[in-house]
C-alpha cells in the first residue's frame, strides 16, 4: 500500500513532465530505464552502502543534519529505507508505461481543449487520466504483484531486521525452508500465499476495469 500510494502519482507526476518531441526524448527514456536495468541484489547493496553514516551519502548527510538515522537499529529507519529504495527502483517502471500511455492521445485533443479554455487540471482529468487508465491498471496490477515477492533488496540491506521488523512473507519463507529446511510448511505456505495474491490481484483488476468502464 505505501509503495502504491507514491510510485503511482510520482510516476504520473515524472511522466507529464517528460519531453513529448525533440532530442531530450530519448535522453529521459534512458535516464528512467536504467533503474530497472540494475540487478536486485545490486540495488540492496547501493542502498546499503547508501544508508551507511560513516560513508554512505545518505546516512552521512542526515547525521551531519542532526537527524538519528541508522536502518541498522532503528525499525523505523529500516522501513524508510526499504521504501525509498523500492520507490527508486520501480518508479521508472510506472514512469514508463504512463509516458507510453500519454504520447499515444492524439494531439486534437489536446487542441480542442486549447479552444475551449480548459485548464490545465481539466485536460489532466477529462484527457490525460483516461487515456492512461489502461496502462495504469497494468502498472498497478504489476508493483501489487511484484511488492508481494519483495525479497533480495530488503534481504540484502538489512537481512529482515532489526529484529523482525523487515521479515517480509517472503523472507519468512526462505528461511522457513531453507534455514529450517521445513519443505512441507513452506510449500503449504507459498501456496496459500500465491492464492491470495492470486485473489487480490483479480479484485484489483475487477474494480479497476469497472471504474474504468464508469467513465466512459
Amino acid at each position: 500500500a505505501i509503495i502504491l500510494a507514491i510510485e503511482i502519482p510520482l510516476g504520473i507526476a515524472i511522466a507529464l513532465c517528460m519531453p513529448r518531441k525533440g532530442w531530450a526524448v530519448p535522453v529521459c527514456l534512458v535516464l528512467m530505464s536504467l533503474p530497472l536495468l540494475v540487478p536486485w541484489n545490486v540495488v540492496g547493496t547501493i542502498w546499503q552502502v547508501f544508508g551507511r553514516v560513516d560513508i554512505g551519502l545518505m546516512g552521512h548527510t542526515l547525521d551531519g543534519l542532526g537527524f538519528d538515522y541508522n536502518y541498522v537499529n532503528d525499525p523505523v529507519d529500516a522501513w524508510i529505507t526499504v521504501v525509498l529504495m523500492d520507490v527508486w527502483h520501480w518508479t521508472s517502471l510506472v514512469v514508463l508505461l504512463c509516458y507510453a500511455g500519454l504520447v499515444s492521445i492524439p494531439d486534437a485533443y489536446y487542441q480542442a481543449a486549447k479552444i475551449d479554455g480548459a485548464s490545465r487540471w481539466s485536460v489532466f482529468r477529462y484527457i490525460q487520466l483516461p487515456k492512461m487508465n489502461r496502462v495504469l491498471l497494468i502498472a498497478v496490477l504489476l508493483r501489487f504483484m511484484d511488492s508481494f515477492m519483495i525479497y533480495t533488496e530488503p534481504f540484502v540491506v538489512t537481512g529482515g531486521g532489526p529484529g523482525s521488523s523487515t521479515t517480509f512473507l517472503s523472507i519468512d519463507l526462505v528461511k522457513m525452508a531453507v534455514g529450517q529446511f521445513d519443505l512441507g510448511p513452506a510449500a503449504a505456505m507459498s501456496i496459500i500465499y500465491f492464492l491470495i495474491i492470486l485473489l487480490l490481484s483479480w479484485v484489483f483488476y475487477t474494480v479497476m476495469t469497472q471504474a474504468g468502464e464508469e467513465r466512459r
